[in-house]
Order: C-alpha cells, then structure tokens, then sequence
C-alpha cells in the first residue's frame, strides 16, 4: 500500500474522532456511495419485500441480516475514496468477486453479529490475509480497541432503532385522534399485507441511509488503528517530503 497515495490527512487520533473523520469522508462522498451502492440496496429490498407472503417478519430479518454483505459494498468504495478515487456501480461489477462473494459464509453466519464488524471488516476485504496470520492481524487491531469498536456499534444501532421508530411514528403523529388506535393496529397487524410492506420499506430506508455512516466509522477507525500500530502518519510525511 502506498501510504503516500492516501488522501486522508494521517495522524493519531482518539477513537471518537477517527469515528467522526469516518463520517466526514462520507460526506465528502457520498455520490459515488449512494449511486454506486443504491442498486444493490434496491436488489436486496426487492428480495427481501417478494418473501412477504412466507412470513410478515422475514422481510425485516433479510434486510438485518444481510446488511454485512451490503457493508462490503459500501467499503469498497469508500476504501478507493481514501485514495482519491471515484467509483461507479460499473467498477463494483467488475470486482464482485472479491467484493460480493469472497468470505460470503463467514460474512453471513459467524461473523455476523459481531459487534465490531466494521472495524475489522477491512482485515477481511481489503487485506488479503488467510488462516492464522487474520486472525493474529484481528486480534492485534482489537487489543485495547473493543471498547471503542463495540461503543461505535452500539451507537448506531440504538440511532437506526430510533429512526426506524420515529419514521414509523409520523403515521400515528399526523393521524386524526379518532383514529390513531386504527392506524396503530394497522401497522401492527400480522394480517396486513400493506402494513408489512410499509414496515419493511422504512426499514429498509433507513438502513440505506444509515449503514453507509457506520462502515465509514468503522473504516476509519482502522485507518486510525494502523497509524497508531505502523506509524502511518510519519511514513506519510517522510514520502510526501522525499
């Protein structure tokens, strides 16, 4: 990797912070995330909404599970954005592969619901490591760092859950009060197929706009955890001047 090359400004950082930097090199690309990442969303809706008549919670379950595999997209492009590169959906293509199918079952099963899968999602996608050196590099970037990895993870799924609640709110917020007991029973009801549909849409919504957020932290986070371990920042500065 060169270190030079990496467009993000380097140096050590609090946790917190690297997490907010995350955010920032976000924003800063947030077409390239949103436009090359917003069909695979899409796909994955489309799957998940076509299950609803097996089961009215399956479709949330699929969205809340496969949100991992959706992550891989997201640091994809977010990885190339570090470096000062733009990404179209026609470059994901090209490398799904690596991206979409590499490490698919442990991405989907034991992995799954670790709580801090976007800090060590990188070590998995973009390192390229196998066997027992990944796990020695995992274990090496969580040392003292799972605090902070699984804060960040906490954070976020308690905004996702408040999110999902308050869009599903504005039904009953702007509901007649006559009425509000009706409409609360509709989005409830397991026998409604439109309010299953509803549910899951917002849901899905909200992961969409959401997910991006938490890998960028995650990834930063670890750009953050290799400045500290490799000195990064100083190799930076040494190519930069020489």
């Amino acid at each position: 990797m060169r270190v030079d090359a990496i467009a993000v400004e380097l140096r050590p950082r609090p946790m917190w912070e690297a997490a907010d930097l995350g955010v920032r090199l976000l924003q800063a690309n947030a077409r390239s995330v949103w436009w090359t990442c917003g069909p695979v969303f899409g796909v994955v809706m489309l799957l998940a909404l076509s299950t609803v008549e097996i089961a009215p919670w399956l479709p949330s379950l699929i969205v809340f599970w496969l949100k991992p595999w959706l992550d891989r997209s997201v640091l994809f492009v977010l990885s190339r954005a570090a470096f000062g590169q733009a990404t179209r959906f026609a470059d994901l293509w090209s490398s799904q592969r690596a991206v979409w199918w590499s490490g698919l079952p442990s991405t989907l099963l034991w992995r799954r619901l670790s709580p801090w899968r976007s800090f060590t999602q990188p070590v998995y996608q973009l390192e390229g490591q196998r066997g027992a050196a990944r796990r020695q590099r995992r274990t090496q970037l969580l040392r003292s760092q799972r605090g902070a990895a699984g804060g960040m993870h906490f954070a976020f799924a308690n905004v996702e859950a408040a999110l999902t609640m308050g869009l599903m709110s504005l039904a009953l917020w702007f509901a007649p009060d006559d009425l509000r007991g009706d409409v609360f029973s509709w989005l409830t009801s397991d026998d409604k197929l439109a309010a299953t549909l509803c549910t899951t849409a917002v849901y899905g919504a909200v992961v969409m706009l959401l997910e991006p957020f938490y890998v960028a932290a995650g990834f930063a986070m670890y750009l953050n955890r290799r400045v500290q371990l490799e000195a990064w920042d100083i190799e930076q500065e040494f190519r930069r001047a020489f």
